[in-house]
């Protein structure tokens, strides 16, 4: 799926994110079957718990005790969709840097793993679908040709969409160079899709000045992380990689919440001074 301009983005952001609640077009969260899978990082101090059992979990959905029927770490696959700016600002050095980066995240990979890559400048193009072949990325990495102005919420909209699938663990690491100047999506559409994907979504910014990252991270449990202009991108993908893989899968089936609608999530584990960091809520497809 190529993009030439980010009004395609726009009629499809209004086609999925924007239609009145009380339709079958609203951001509907893909749990497996009825059941529903949340990918939660636990930390002691800043540093990852391992070890923990279901019953050490307390998993609230819109208040409400469930049980905890599957806790494992890392034994799924994982798609890994990069999302790169390459608006003019990325040239250069920077540019070497970042497509630097972008290798050694596809080096990182296991056989099983899976990778797409998205790039955007006042466009938004799916270079690469999710694939297995890494030559296919790492052929369009080496292609970059960075110009123009930053589509960065249509990127992420893109990105969400391209690793919407219920077979694996799905990660989007967006880089930016920039703030948004060229989007026709609004951030709010972005995150209404970003409540119906199992996407965990990550982002490497040059710029604190966005709002609009640090809400789309913790709405589904992922994080911002800050370099500076001419800092290279690389350890903080790969920082991002290692992360990911420590992380919790938990899955329960809903069971005394109204079906439909948006749930919110409330995920704790019983020991002082742990952190649990996971998606803020859901869309429920079940009626």
């Amino acid at each position: 799926m190529r993009v030439g301009t980010t009004r395609a983005w726009a009629v499809l952001v209004l086609a999925l994110a924007g239609a009145p609640r009380a339709t079958a077009q609203d951001p509907v969260f893909r749990g497996a079957v009825d059941g529903i899978r949340i990918d939660a990082l636990v930390t002691d101090n800043g540093h990852p718990v391992a070890g923990l059992r279901p019953a050490d979990f307390e998993v609230r959905d819109n208040g409400v005790l469930q049980e905890v029927d599957v806790v494992s770490l890392g034994d799924v696959p994982l798609s890994v969709v990069l999302a790169l700016d390459l608006s003019a600002s990325v040239s250069g050095e920077r540019l070497t840097r970042l497509v630097r980066a972008g290798h050694a995240v596809l080096d990182a990979l296991v056989p099983a793993d899976r990778a797409a890559l998205v790039t955007f400048n006042r466009a938004v193009v799916e270079q690469v679908p999710l694939t297995t072949s890494r030559d296919a990325v790492r052929r369009a990495l080496e292609a970059a040709a960075p110009e123009g102005n930053t589509a960065l919420n249509d990127a992420a909209l893109a990105a969400l969409l391209v690793g919407d699938v219920d077979a694996s663990r799905t990660l989007v690491v967006v880089f930016s160079d920039g703030v948004d100047t060229a989007s026709f999506s609004r951030a709010d559409q972005v995150l209404a899709t970003a409540g119906r994907v199992n996407g965990v979504v990550y982002a490497v910014a040059t710029s604190d000045e966005s709002p609009f990252l640090t809400d789309l991270t913790r709405a589904t449990g992922g994080r911002l992380l800050t370099i500076g202009r001419r800092e290279d991108p690389g350890p903080a993908f790969l920082e991002i990689l290692r992360e990911f893989r420590r992380r919790y899968v938990l899955t329960y089936t809903p069971r005394h919440v109204e079906a439909g609608g948006w749930h919110s999530l409330d995920i704790r584990v019983g020991r002082p001074g742990v952190k649990v960091q996971g998606r803020a809520g859901y869309v429920s497809r079940r009626r």
